[in-house]
């Protein structure tokens, strides 16, 4: 049997588990955005609010400017929470990568001096880290950085088809931006939601049970949002799951 048979098979048995939730056991009233908490979860302060949480805010935001300035204000206040919870200021590395790519949108060669300085590293050192993970983006991106999962579960439910749906509806190519500077499309080797593929990550949104056929619907709901409506200030991408009969909206 051919790949697109066995893709075409799976479309027409119809909608699979929802993701985001699961099994709702008794309470089968739940929307995906009551299960997500979107309603009270409130914005994620600057500052990073608590120090236990301030390691672990967003940095893939569709907010960015490539020329503001690191460690000022109340990122300065959270640069100091973040190193509040390290033995090191070597340990506290990659939430600080994390943050500097919040606020500009990738790491350039001059952001990474910077935080090599903050933290009192040599620039190599953090180069070397900074290259090694993929999480990170070396070059600028469209306001939504949209990764399609193309490991083995994904690849076996048609995540090239996905992948391939996403670069031919912006017209780019893989890590490129659109000529419109909304989007950057590229894969990803797992994305850890292995029960729900094809999975895509846009910004630090998932999207579950995507086909190519879904994917101008999830396009055109991105298109339709301006930047400072996404997500809660959190640069998370708000619309509707791949099309199901049980899927909410974010």
């Amino acid at each position: 049997m051919s790949r697109e048979t066995q893709v075409k098979d799976r479309a027409e048995q119809g909608p699979r588990n929802p993701g985001w939730a699961g099994e709702t056991g008794d309470f089968p009233h739940l929307t995906e955005s009551d299960v997500r908490g979107l309603e009270y979860v409130g914005l994620r302060p600057l500052d990073g609010g608590h120090p236990g949480a301030s390691s672990s805010h967003p940095f893939h935001r569709a907010e960015k400017n490539p020329d503001a300035p690191l460690f000022e204000g109340p990122y300065k206040e959270r640069l100091e929470k973040i190193l509040s919870r390290y033995p090191e200021k070597r340990a506290a590395l990659l939430p600080t990568l994390a943050m500097a790519q919040e606020i500009r949108g990738y790491l350039s060669a001059e952001t990474m001096d910077e935080v090599a300085q903050a933290l009192g590293l040599a620039p190599a050192y953090v180069r070397g880290v900074a290259t090694f993970y993929t999480m990170y983006n070396k070059a600028p991106v469209g306001t939504y950085l949209i990764q399609v999962c193309t490991n083995v579960c994904c690849n076996l439910c048609g995540g090239d088809e996905v992948l391939e749906a996403f670069l031919d509806h912006v017209d780019a190519e893989p890590g490129e931006i659109s000529e419109d500077g909304r989007f950057t499309v590229t894969a990803a080797e797992c994305l850890g939601a292995c029960g729900f593929p094809t999975v895509v990550q846009i910004n630090e949104r998932y999207f579950e049970n995507v086909t190519p056929e879904s994917v101008p619907e999830i396009l055109a709901s991105l298109r339709a949002q301006g930047t400072a409506s996404v997500g809660q200030g959190s640069g998370v991408a708000q619309p509707a799951t791949a099309p199901s009969d049980d899927a909410g909206e974010d």
